[in-house]
């Protein structure tokens, strides 16, 4: 008995371990904020080009630079001047719905993004206004967020396929 207690004493005092039980405790919190922030930067820098791409394009169309203006040529647009955005081309959907000021209906709050399983996606609500008419435009991006499974990424809403949405919302008035 005697020599389990020394045995339990000397393992007490001595400091041999101490450094990897604080590293086993603290570094899957460190590299959980770590890994978040670099997703956070990602989310910050994608969303801030979606409304980028959204705000020119809207401007053109405000001023009149863009000719034959349909749905493809918007999304074209929007995908140009965002630049950063992964496969815009597919990923973004568009949806432009013309409001009048003295009976306000507001675009649905069910937001209808591209299923990139599906090869058709069918243009959901896409009416040119006519002049001075209020139009609002709201993109919607799916995206594969950086690391799906480590902190911020994991606790994204995500489609089947491990997508997640942003979306952007512009209003203008149709110019005559």
């Amino acid at each position: 008995m005697k020599r389990l207690a020394h045995i339990l004493r000397g393992f007490r005092d001595g400091e041999a371990g101490n450094v990897t039980v604080e590293f086993v405790i603290l570094f899957p919190i460190i590299l959980t904020m770590f890994l978040s922030t670099v997703e956070l930067g990602m989310l910050t820098v994608r969303q801030t080009m979606l409304e980028r791409g959204l705000n020119v394009a809207v401007r053109d169309l405000q001023i009149g630079l863009t000719e034959n203006v349909d749905h493809d040529t918007i999304k074209e647009l929007i995908c140009d001047y965002a630049g950063l955005l992964p496969d815009c081309d597919n990923a973004l959907k568009l949806e432009m719905q013309p409001v009048d000021l003295r009976a306000y209906v507001a675009m649905s709050d069910d937001i209808d993004c591209v299923d990139r399983a599906e090869e058709v996606n069918p243009v959901r609500t896409f009416t040119n206004g006519q002049a001075n008419e209020l139009m609002i435009l709201r993109a919607c991006l799916k995206f594969a967020p950086i690391f799906p499974n480590v902190g911020l990424g994991r606790n994204f809403g995500k489609d089947a396929n491990g997508d997640a949405i942003m979306f952007a919302v512009s209003a203008f008035v149709n110019e005559p």
